[in-house]
């Protein structure tokens, strides 16, 4: 049973109140928090207004939805109207939204209570984490490793119990290896499953808001909850094939699993036995391993930094330090006041990707690599479409390695950007894919596999993850931190 139907028998059957269980979340943030870093905005009051609602709800025998009073967290670049939404970086000190993210929408709509914003990489933009204005989250199986990045914080939040589940974005692997890092659930739907609509954008065409949750069947009810057209979005269709969660525990005998031999080289020998391990899991429980060749795999981390880094020039252009946020305290002309504030409020990796982006788009060298990479990108997508019609879902390593010790992304960032050799083809081809924790390496971090599947067939690599975990329960472990329930 899942963490949120537990929290949810509990508030039905008076256990607690979910006020009590608000109040609990938020006395265990206040004491973990400076550890973890997991937060960098805390809701309290608003998060006690909700719960306060929820207890009404029950004290008048009304019916509770399964998302009703579920403490939870968003990741600082998903709009929160009138709550401090600055996606970590200086340049949106102080930025207030005016209105709520879809997503959010959906979740408010359901008396979620929300206890704060996540730390997050600038942007969206690192592995670690530790690009945020605020300081890196820290991993909860050992503050001296980092979370991962981006949504760093939400995975930290949820590996450290500081929040039931969290919203991320994946823009190149963004859920998944934090979830991987920090021993968690994460789902990167299929693009447009999930609504765009007030995430603060790094690279459209690939960015995706998903969940981040201690367990499969957690991550199947947010993926529901969440998963709706979106007029607002042109890009949004809402998921297909009815209810995941619903779908849980559907027989696996006879699925066949593939693994592409390319997604298994430069992996660590830790991770590829972890995973291998996994293979042989799923052979006893009844499916078919099938091994194939994926030679593309070896354009994607090219591509992908290339499209992106594209539109996040094109997308970061509207920071300028005019209508919000950051604003320089010395200029001479408008020219130089925006030359200015964007020197200073962007952080340097954001700079650096902004450049490169700017640089790919510029007269001269837009054929050479823009539209190489877009073409390639087809590429790219044709070769799993390919792959999908000899296997029904495709294992592979989330990331190469395990989650790195603190500061160790400055000293050696060519090995960080390399962390996302592994994710970055899903978002590339805009298929989900889902990350779940499939073993410890000898210092007890956590090690990560994530299921890709066929597009908007999120119940297939749910589904075949739930019965991963049901045979695999020991790599499902918790930490010592935060509410136990």
């Amino acid at each position: 049973m899942g963490l949120i139907q537990t929290i949810h028998e509990k508030l039905v059957s008076r256990e607690l109140s979910c006020t009590e269980l608000t109040k609990a979340y938020l006395e265990q943030i206040d004491s973990a928090n400076p550890a973890l870093n997991a937060y960098v905005c805390v809701t309290g009051e608003e998060a006690l207004a909700a719960a306060a609602a929820v207890d009404k709800k029950l004290a008048a025998g009304e019916e509770l939805g399964l998302l009703e009073g579920v403490p939870m967290a968003l990741k600082d670049n998903m709009s929160t109207k009138g709550v401090l939404t600055t996606c970590c970086s200086k340049i949106l000190t102080g930025y207030k939204p005016i209105y709520d993210a879809t997503v959010w929408e959906l979740l408010k709509a359901q008396n979620a209570v929300m206890l704060g914003k996540t730390n997050m990489d600038e942007f969206a933009m690192g592995s670690s984490c530790e690009n945020s204005c605020y300081g890196g989250a820290m991993n909860p199986f050992d503050v001296n490793h980092v979370s991962g990045g981006s949504s760093g914080g939400a995975a930290s939040a949820v590996g450290g119990n500081l929040a039931a589940y969290g919203l991320g974005s994946d823009t190149g692997g963004s859920i998944r290896q934090p979830a991987s890092f920090c021993g968690a659930v994460g789902l990167k739907p299929t693009y447009g499953a999930v609504s765009r609509y007030g995430l603060i954008a790094y690279a459209s065409s690939l960015d995706q808001i998903g969940p981040i949750t201690k367990t499969v069947e957690d991550a199947a009810v947010v993926f529901d909850a969440i998963s709706k057209p979106d007029p607002r979005d042109s890009t949004c269709l809402g998921a297909k094939g009815g209810a995941t969660a619903q779908q849980l525990g559907s027989d696996i005998k006879g699925m066949k699993v593939g693994i592409a031999r390319e997604y298994l080289d430069g992996v660590r020998d830790d991770v590829k036995q972890a995973v291998l391990n996994a293979a042989k899991t799923y052979e006893a429980l009844g499916a078919q391993i099938v091994y194939f060749d994926l030679p593309v795999l070896k354009f994607a981390l090219p591509v992908y930094y290339i499209i992106a880094c594209a539109e996040a020039s094109s997308n970061l252009g509207r920071y300028d330090g005019i209508r919000y946020g950051y604003k320089t305290a010395r200029y001479n002309g408008t020219h130089d006041m925006i030359c200015r504030t964007r020197s200073e409020g962007f952080g340097e990796e954001v700079k650096r990707r902004i450049l490169l982006g700017t640089y790919v788009l510029s007269a001269g060298y837009y054929d050479a690599y823009y539209k190489k990479a877009t073409d390639l990108r087809g590429t790219i997508i044709k070769a799993f479409n390919d792959a999908f019609a000899h296997c029904d879902v495709i294992l592979a390593p989330t990331v190469p390695m395990t989650a790195f010790e603190k500061g160790h992304a400055a000293s050696d960032p060519i090995e960080t950007y390399l962390t996302d050799i592994c994710t970055v083809p899903v978002n590339i081809a805009g298929l989900p894919a889902v990350s779940v924790p499939c073993g410890f390496n000898q210092k007890g971090m956590p090690i990560g596999m994530q299921l890709i599947g066929k597009s908007f067939d999120e119940a297939t690599i749910l589904n075949a993850a739930y019965h991963y975990q049901q045979a695999a329960p020991e790599n499902f472990t918790d930490t010592k931190w935060g509410v136990k329930l």
